[in-house]
């Protein structure tokens, strides 16, 4: 057995997009074109809005809560147990005020309705 590391101590901060109190932990390539990833936002952290360069199901919530946007200004509460998807190209943000960590996982071949069942909180973008 090995043991292995994914916490915000042994990731990347990220500040692109205007990003605040983001880390980023690889945790494995699948392929070229497909990667999984943990995102930790600290206390009033933000992943900012900008457009998703392959189909990405960004935030398999883990810990904590916060919320997601798309193009338009409206915030939508996620929290754990919550999965938000984002077509290539799609205008996405993510912020929380108290933290929140969560498995992002971008891929070209994505299907997520084949998986999991809609939330009732809200789907819109």
């Amino acid at each position: 057995m090995k043991i292995y590391r994914f916490d915000a101590a042994v990731g990347r901060k990220i500040d692109a997009f205007d990003s605040v109190n983001f880390v980023m932990s690889k945790v494995v390539h699948l392929t070229a074109k497909a990667r999984v990833s943990c995102a930790h936002l600290g206390p009033n952290g933000r992943i900012g809005h900008h457009k998703a360069v392959v189909p990405q199901l960004l935030l398999l919530v883990v810990q904590g809560a916060g919320w997601v946007r798309g193009e338009a200004a409206d915030r939508i509460p996620v929290a754990v147990g919550h999965a938000v998807y984002w077509e290539q190209d799609e205008w996405h943000e993510t912020s929380t005020d108290t933290g929140l960590m969560a498995i992002v996982i971008e891929s070209e071949a994505f299907a997520p309705a084949d998986f999991m069942p809609p939330s009732e909180t809200a789907n819109r973008s």
